[in-house]
């Protein structure tokens, strides 16, 4: 495949000069306003934009240094953009917080006061969409998702903006995702959008991926819980299977799970061989700062963030070596 020389610029703005991509998200909105309130004992409303922009500025000023890039949110998020480091790129999400609760199938939004012409305008290097998807829903529905992801592709592609897009799986019968039964089925929800979303007319330049198999059910993990979803031998066949069908580059998200889960589930990729080029790191990285933010403020976060932030950052950063470069993955010129 092809990249325009608009995108390739961004590109190599998002990514270190071996083309891995080690980026940290801190796009959370409605989920980190309820974590914050539930800490500090109060209702969501309670906690403003300014707490919401204080928090990501925090995150961003002291974790960026040690960041590829950082993915944020243009409602609470621009301030956090301008604090980030100077080696740091910027992805800027182009999507409503959560889905449309009113009809069935977690139909995604955009926010209405946002454009890619005004994502490219504040200065991001990518556009990021997150749509929730799995194979299984009505065909309907997923059809509706495919035509709204065609569409931002196209945008992106006219204001030469590489476009991310992350895909969270979900089980339409209403089943806990963080359980046994939908751990065994994980591995077709994310393949089967893995093969989706990396076909040609969705113009997506990379995929942000859950990893294919929950590393708390594989047995004989460094976070396996006693429950069997799959043995070791199967996750790392799910890994390869999910690798082989994505034309695109592709990075890991850590979908809010603990640090240690998300470092194992990128040691068996490794281990598995998979060409990923890398991650964007969210709740895995800052999510112990929400408590302490909410109790004892925003200089009690800073001096979490800057001992434990940075020793979970590193950690991740760590987990890459042997990563894919996109640039190969893509059959461009490092």
């Amino acid at each position: 495949m092809s990249l325009s020389a608009g995108k390739l610029k961004h590109m190599k703005a998002l990514s270190n000069q071996e083309g891995i991509i080690a980026a940290a998200a801190m796009d959370q909105r409605g989920s980190l306003q309820k974590s914050i309130a539930s800490a500090k004992g109060v209702d969501a409303k309670a906690v403003t934009p300014e707490m919401m922009s204080e928090f990501k500025v925090a995150v961003s000023r002291i974790l960026t240094p040690y960041a590829t890039a950082i993915l944020l949110d243009p409602e609470f998020g621009l301030d956090a953009a301008k604090a980030r480091a100077s080696n740091a790129g910027l992805l800027l999400a182009y999507e409503e917080t959560g889905y449309d609760n009113s009809q069935p199938g977690r139909l995604p939004d955009l926010l209405p006061h946002v454009s890619v012409k005004r994502i490219v305008d504040w200065g991001a290097d990518a556009v990021k969409i997150l749509i929730y998807y799995t194979p299984f829903e009505d065909p309907g529905v997923n059809d509706i998702k495919h035509a709204f992801i065609e569409r931002i592709g196209a945008e992106c592609e006219f204001y030469q903006i590489p476009f991310f897009l992350e895909f969270v799986g979900y089980d339409p019968k209403g089943g806990n995702e963080k359980g046994l039964e939908f751990a065994k089925i994980k591995p077709q929800v994310v393949i089967g959008s893995m093969k989706e979303f990396t076909k040609l007319q969705y113009n997506v330049d990379v995929l942000k991926v859950e990893v294919p198999v929950n590393a708390e059910f594989v047995e004989g993990s460094a976070v396996y819980k006693g429950e069997k979803a799959y043995t070791r031998a199967e996750a790392l066949a799910y890994y390869r299977q999910g690798a082989e069908v994505a034309t695109k580059p592709f990075i890991y998200l850590s979908a809010g799970v603990s640090n240690e889960q998300f470092v194992e589930s990128l040691n068996m990729a490794k281990e598995a061989g998979t060409d990923f080029s890398g991650v964007l790191c969210g709740r895995a990285t800052w999510k112990e700062g929400m408590p302490i933010y909410a109790t004892k403020g925003v200089k009690a976060l800073e001096d979490w963030l800057s001992t434990e932030g940075v020793k979970n950052i590193n950690a991740v950063n760590a987990a890459l070596k042997g990563a894919t470069p996109w640039t190969k993955k893509m059959g461009v010129a490092a």
